[in-house]
C-alpha cells in the first residue's frame, strides 16, 4: 500500500491524463481512454471465414460441439438396459438444449419434421437434463476450448474474467419478476463470468434487487472449469469495499471500472503522515484502522474459509453482515477492504494499460450480452415461465449454446490458420461439393433448423472438417 501510494504521488507530474487538485466535483480528474485500433489481420479473417464457410446453423455448432467434445458422455453412458440408445438420446438433448436455449421451446424444436416427437423430448428433459447436468455440460464444453486453444494464436491461459449482469424480461405473472430501476423495466438479471476469449465459465440467476457482489464471489470462487481465476473485472455495480476485503482473502484481485472515480478516496497508512505524500494529499483521507484487522483476524479467516469450502454461501454471510453494520468482524473485513481499493485505485491511476485491460475485459461481456440477445430470440426474449427450474434451464443451455458457439469459432480459426500456414495460396480448405451441401447461408426457423439434428448419413454433423 505504502509503495503504490508513493509511487504515484512521484509520477503524478508526468502523467498527462491525470490531475489531482482541490475541487467540488472531486478531487481526481482522470481523462477518458480512446478507442483502441482494430487487430491488423481481424477483419481479414472474419471475411475469409464467412467466404468459405458462410452462414453455419447454430443447431450444426452445437452438433459439432458434441461431436467434438463427448460432453453428453457422461448422461448418455447411464442409459444402460434401457431400450433408448446413446444415439437417440443425445439427439433428443440436443434438440432439448436447443429448444430452451432460443427460448422457442420444445413444441417448436418437435415441429421439425425429425423422428422425435415432442412427448420424447419432454421426457428426455424430465428424466436426464437437469440443471446440474446442464452444468456439467457447458463445463465440458469450456474445459475443452481451453485445450484446443492455439498458443500461437491466443496466448497463454488468461487467468482473468469479467463479470456482469444482464437484464431479461419476464411476463408480469413471473413470480420471481422484479422491477429494476437501472434497466427501467420487470425481469430478472442473468449475472455472467466471462473470460476474455469469449467463454462462459458461470452464470446465475438473480433477482433485480439483489447484490452483484456475492454473484461476483460465487462465480469466482465456483465456477468449476479448469481455468485458474486470479483477477475479476467488474463494473461500479460489482464492487464495494466489503467485496475488496472478502475478495483479497480469497486469493483473487477485484478490478474494477469506477463510474465515480473522481469521488474515491485514498486512506492512508498510518497517523501523523499528513505530509508524506503532497501530491495525492486532496484525494487523501483517514489513516487505516490495522489494530481493528488485528483484532479480527481469525474472525475473517473463518468468513473466508466457509466460502471458500462451500459451507456458507457469500449471499447469506453477507447479508448477516449487512444486517449489523457494526458486527466487529465486518468493520474490520471493511479496513481490509479499503486498504486492498486504495492500492488498485492508486495502481489503476497510474497505469494506463491497466484501465485498457479492464475496459477490454468488460467490453467482452457487452459483446457477450449482444450476442446473447441474437441466441435468445424466441417469444421476443421474454421469460415466460413461473418455474425456477425451468428459468435455470433455459439460462444453462443459453449458456452451453453459447460455449458451443465459442468453441466452434475457436476451432474454425484454428483450422484456417493452420491451412494458411501449410496450403498454396488460393486452395479451397473443403470440396467445393462439401461447401455447397453443408453451409447453407439465410436465416431458419427452429423447426426447419431442428431437421439438420437429425442427419444419419454418418457424416460430420457440423461446419468444419477434421484438423
Amino acid at each position: 500500500m505504502r509503495a503504490e501510494l508513493e509511487a504515484l504521488d512521484t509520477v503524478l507530474p508526468k502523467l498527462d491524463w491525470l490531475a489531482i487538485s482541490e475541487r467540488k466535483s472531486g478531487a481526481i480528474k482522470l481523462t477518458k481512454l480512446g478507442p483502441a485500433d482494430e487487430p491488423r489481420n481481424l477483419r481479414r479473417i472474419k471475411n475469409e471465414a464467412s467466404r468459405r464457410w458462410g452462414s453455419v446453423p447454430l443447431i450444426d455448432m452445437l452438433k459439432e460441439a458434441v461431436l467434438r467434445t463427448g460432453c453428453l458422455k457422461a448422461v448418455t453412458s447411464v442409459v444402460g438396459g434401457s431400450s433408448l440408445k446413446p444415439d437417440v438420446l443425445a439427439e433428443r438433448l440436443m434438440l432439448a438444449i436447443f429448444g430452451y436455449g432460443t427460448n422457442t421451446g420444445i413444441r417448436a424444436v418437435a415441429s421439425g419434421g425429425h423422428a422425435h416427437s415432442e412427448d420424447d423430448i419432454r421426457y428426455v428433459r424430465r428424466r436426464y437434463l437437469t440443471p446440474q447436468v446442464a452444468t456439467d455440460i457447458a463445463i465440458a464444453i469450456a474445459n475443452a476450448t481451453f485445450t484446443a486453444r492455439d498458443v500461437e494464436l491466443w496466448g497463454k491461459g488468461t487467468t482473468t474474467v469479467a463479470s456482469d449482469s444482464t437484464h431479461v424480461r419476464a411476463y408480469d405473472q413471473n413470480i420471481f419478476t422484479e422491477w429494476h430501476s437501472r434497466y427501467g423495466g420487470r425481469g430478472i438479471l442473468i449475472y455472467w463470468h466471462i473470460e476474455r476469449g469469449s467463454m462462459v465459465v458461470h452464470s446465475q440467476t438473480l433477482r433485480a434487487s439483489a447484490s452483484e457482489v456475492h454473484a461476483m464471489i460465487e462465480g469466482a470462487v465456483r465456477h468449476g472449469t479448469t481455468m485458474k481465476i486470479e483477477g475479476n473485472y467488474v463494473d461500479s455495480h460489482g464492487q464495494t469495499e466489503i467485496g475488496f476485503g472478502v475478495s483479497r482473502f480469497l486469493g483473487f484481485d477485484l478490478l474494477p471500472r469506477i463510474k465515480q472515480i473522481n469521488k474515491v478516496k485514498l486512506y492512508r497508512v498510518e497517523s501523523g503522515e499528513s505530509d508524506l505524500y503532497p501530491r495525492l494529499t486532496p484525494a487523501m483521507t483517514r489513516p487505516i484502522r490495522w489494530e481493528l484487522i488485528e483484532q479480527n483476524y481469525d474472525q475473517m479467516i473463518k468468513y473466508a474459509t466457509a466460502i471458500k469450502q462451500g459451507t456458507a454461501s457469500t449471499e447469506a454471510i453477507l447479508r448477516r453482515f449487512t444486517e449489523s453494520a457494526s458486527h466487529p468482524t465486518y468493520q474490520a473485513m471493511l479496513e481490509v477492504g479499503r486498504a486492498q481499493k486504495t492500492i488498485f485505485v492508486a495502481r489503476y491511476l497510474r497505469l494506463r494499460a491497466l484501465q485498457r485491460e479492464i475496459q477490454k475485459g468488460l467490453n467482452v461481456v457487452e459483446s457477450s450480452n449482444g450476442a446473447n440477445s441474437v441466441i435468445f430470440y424466441g417469444k421476443g426474449g421474454d421469460i415466460s415461465t413461473n418455474r425456477r427450474e425451468e428459468l435455470e434451464m433455459s439460462v444453462l443451455c443459453l449458456r452451453i449454446l453459447q460455449a458451443a458457439l465459442v468453441y466452434l469459432l475457436t476451432e474454425l480459426t484454428r483450422v484456417f490458420v493452420q491451412f494458411r500456414r501449410r496450403a498454396p495460396r488460393g486452395t479451397s480448405m473443403v470440396p467445393a461439393h462439401d461447401r455447397k451441401e453443408r453451409f447453407r447461408t439465410g436465416p431458419r426457423s427452429a423447426a426447419r433448423t431442428a431437421r439438420g439434428c437429425v442427419r444419419r448419413d454418418g457424416r460430420c454433423m457440423g461446419a468444419l472438417p477434421v484438423g
